[in-house]
């Protein structure tokens, strides 16, 4: 795997960045837009997907970037029920629906390999690169 040398060049942050904004598109063209409750849930949890993958990534840990990986799967589950709500409430048709959660399945399973990766990896990150070890 490439190094990565900032959050932008991840696969996963541009493709939970799509779903993004993918979902703010709903918000202009469906009936979403006067449920402004379920709208700011949804605002929130597509939006906290793409910022707790730049989140952890800027942690320099590689256990913290795997915690906040996970955060952002959560946030990506909640997207998922919501995006039922929408349908259930005739908000969107079965087809957006189909094609957002589509994206969404995409993004989970980039999140779940990442974290695979992540899990398996020997590098602690580079919050500790520069620290000093004391050996007894």
């Amino acid at each position: 795997m490439a190094t990565i040398k900032k959050f932008e060049d991840l696969e996963v942050w541009q493709k939970a960045r799509l779903l993004e904004n993918k979902i703010y598109e709903l918000f202009q063209t469906s009936k979403l837009s006067k449920d402004f409750e379920l709208k700011n849930q949804m605002n929130r949890s597509s939006g906290s997907i793409m910022d707790n993958i730049a989140e952890g990534f800027g942690r320099g840990s590689r256990n913290e970037f795997i915690q906040f990986l996970t955060i952002s799967r959560g946030s990506l589950t909640e997207l998922q029920s919501q995006l039922y709500r929408c349908m259930d409430r005739e908000y969107i048709t079965t087809e957006l629906f189909t094609t957002h959660y589509a994206i969404t399945e995409e993004v989970a399973k980039m999140l779940s390999t990442f974290i695979a990766y992540l899990n398996k990896s020997t590098m602690a990150g580079n919050k500790f690169k520069e620290r000093i070890t004391i050996k007894k």
